[in-house]
């Protein structure tokens, strides 16, 4: 969690800092789910920029803590700054991956994949694994969270339901040009 909390105050200090400080505390009180509230809220009330990396971060914290599916229509409004950063969220497109080829299939068989972060310089997705409930709908939460090809096709890393983190660590990290 020690790095947690350090993504957490790094984000916290985008904001006012009387409204980082309301953010930092929510931390301290293990209040995170209204800390990315507060966090998100700020991030649109004063228009701050951010990289695309940083939104797919948010993002990455709110899977964590259970917020990502009330949060992630807020998060896609926030203001990215140019070309920085080379993660680049693409929630919410629509596309779904039936089943996984290569690599990982049993584990993941059943399973339905959704296209999560992209890594836009090698082009590799984070996707999370969700299992599909007897009324249609998805699994609110992930079972699992893989990094595929660019296509999409094969999974290249598979990783358990609470690493959210740990999966968008090693995106971070499998990009050849990642700085």
């Amino acid at each position: 969690m020690t790095d947690d909390a350090v993504i957490w105050n790094r984000l916290a200090a985008l904001l006012p800092e009387a409204e980082a400080q309301e953010v930092k505390d929510c931390w301290d009180i293990g209040e995170q789910e209204a800390g990315l509230g507060l966090l998100v809220s700020g991030i649109l009330g004063h228009r701050v920029p951010i990289s695309a990396t940083v939104r797919a971060q948010i993002s990455v914290l709110a899977e964590s803590w259970g917020e990502r599916e009330m949060l992630t229509p807020r998060i896609l409004q926030c203001r990215v700054e140019g070309t920085s950063g080379h993660l680049k969220l693409i929630e919410g497109d629509g596309s779904t991956v039936p089943e996984a080829i290569g690599g990982a299939e049993q584990d993941l068989a059943g399973l339905v994949l959704v296209p999560w972060i992209a890594c836009t310089r090698c082009g590799q997705v984070l996707m999370r694994a969700h299992a599909r409930e007897s009324w249609g709908d998805l699994s609110y939460l992930a079972r699992h969270y893989v990094i595929t090809t660019p296509n999409r096709v094969t999974v290249l890393r598979l990783f358990p339901a609470d690493s959210a983190s740990a999966a968008f660590a090693a995106l971070q990290r499998v990009c050849s040009y990642a700085p």
